[in-house]
C-alpha cells in the first residue's frame, strides 16, 4: 500500500519535471489538451474537463487561466447552460501536444515501462482498472 501511495504521488511529479525539463509544457497543462481534441466541437464544459483530468473544477480553472494567456484555450458561455462555461481548443492548442508528445511519452516510458520490463503488463493494466472503478 505504501508502494501505491508513492507511486501515486511521484509519477505525475516525475513526468512534470521531465517534461518541463524539455522546455514543454507541464503535465497539469498536457492533460487537458490531450481531452479537448477528443471531444466534440472541441470543447468540453469545465467541469466535464476537470472529471476527465482527475482534478478538481478550480485546480481546472487555474490550469485553463494558464492555457488562456498562452492562446491554447478560450472560454466560451455553455449554449445548453448560461451559467456553465467551456473550454475550447484553439488552432495553437491542438498543435501544442503534437509538439510535447515526444516529451511525455519518453518520461512514461523511462519512470512506468521501463521498470515493469519483464511483468505482465496487461494483467497489470486489467488490476489497475479494477482499483479505478
Amino acid at each position: 500500500m505504501r508502494a501505491l501511495g508513492r507511486v501515486m504521488f511521484a509519477l505525475p511529479r516525475l513526468i512534470d519535471a521531465d517534461m518541463g525539463g524539455e522546455g514543454q509544457l507541464p503535465l497539469s497543462e498536457y492533460t487537458p489538451l490531450m481531452h479537448l481534441p477528443e471531444a466534440p466541437g472541441p470543447r468540453m464544459r469545465m467541469s466535464g474537463l476537470a472529471c476527465a483530468c482527475d482534478v478538481s473544477l478550480s485546480g481546472m480553472t487555474r490550469v485553463v487561466t494558464r492555457l488562456e494567456k498562452r492562446g491554447l484555450v478560450l472560454r466560451a458561455k455553455c449554449h445548453e447552460d448560461a451559467r456553465g462555461w467551456n473550454a475550447v481548443l484553439t488552432e495553437p492548442g491542438l498543435v501544442c501536444p503534437e509538439e510535447a508528445w515526444p516529451a511525455h511519452l519518453f518520461s512514461v516510458r523511462r519512470h512506468v515501462f521501463d521498470p515493469l520490463e519483464g511483468h505482465d503488463l496487461v494483467g497489470i493494466a486489467a488490476a489497475l482498472r479494477k482499483i479505478a472503478n
